[in-house]
């Protein structure tokens, strides 16, 4: 059921917390991790890559993406422009996030997909690729019929938020992996370090959560057809 109130305080709190999201990581992996890298031999600053690709992209990006129809007071095609342009760019950033990840494995010795966030990972990042191209092809280009538009809508609609939401769900369990290793390999349980990463985690939660608010409320005056209002 709808909410019957305004989308905009929800869609300001997204944008808050997103911005204050992507500091907390930069804090975590230039202040706590010692910053980024592609090729090094200390390939910690390799991973470090991952977290930060991970959370501008299919949380922060794909966050937005899914609220422009409620956050944009445009028109239709210009919000479906921006809709499809953040996720096309959630999605390359999200792709290069995990292959950080497989390089960092495979330079360092390390077994890949043995854990639960990797499986979802993989997962969440193939399904993502399906939206993306079925909403390309349907919605943008070539385009499908308007009855086809139509029935494949809500359909859409259902099948983004759940992939957003097991995004959301995979990247909580990636900052619980990476603590755990930390914490595992001597870095303090009470330090300043596993509470950021913490704190990170839980704004990560929230700003999902503003964001399926943002959708289950009333959009500008200009939604259209593509607004989640009518699904």
């Amino acid at each position: 059921m709808a909410l019957k109130v305004p989308a905009a305080p929800f869609t300001f709190v997204v944008h808050a917390l997103g911005l204050v999201g992507l500091i907390l990581v930069l804090v975590w992996t230039i202040h706590f991790r010692g910053g980024f890298a592609w090729e090094d031999s200390n390939k910690n600053l390799i991973f470090n890559l991952h977290p930060l690709l991970m959370l501008i992209g299919f949380i922060v990006l794909g966050g937005e993406a899914i609220i422009s129809y409620k956050s944009l007071p445009l028109s239709k095609d210009v919000k479906k422009l921006i809709h499809l342009v953040l996720h096309a760019i959630a999605l390359v950033l999200g792709i290069v996030g995990i292959y950080t990840a497989f390089k960092y494995h495979n330079e360092s010795g390390i077994a890949n997909l043995y854990s639960l966030h990797s499986w979802l990972g993989i997962g969440v990042i193939v399904l993502y690729a399906i939206q993306w191209l079925y909403g390309f092809l349907t919605f943008f280009f070539p385009g499908g019929s308007a009855y086809l538009r139509s029935e494949s809508l809500p359909w859409h609609v259902v099948f983004g938020i759940f992939i957003y939401v097991l995004a959301v769900t995979t990247a909580t369990l990636g900052f619980l992996e990476k603590l755990t290793f930390l914490q595992n390999s001597g870095l303090a349980k009470y330090g300043s370090e596993a509470f950021l990463v913490n704190f990170t985690a839980i704004l990560t939660v929230l700003f999902g959560t503003f964001v399926l608010l943002s959708v289950a409320s009333q959009g500008p005056s200009s939604a259209d057809d593509y607004s989640y209002s009518a699904i």
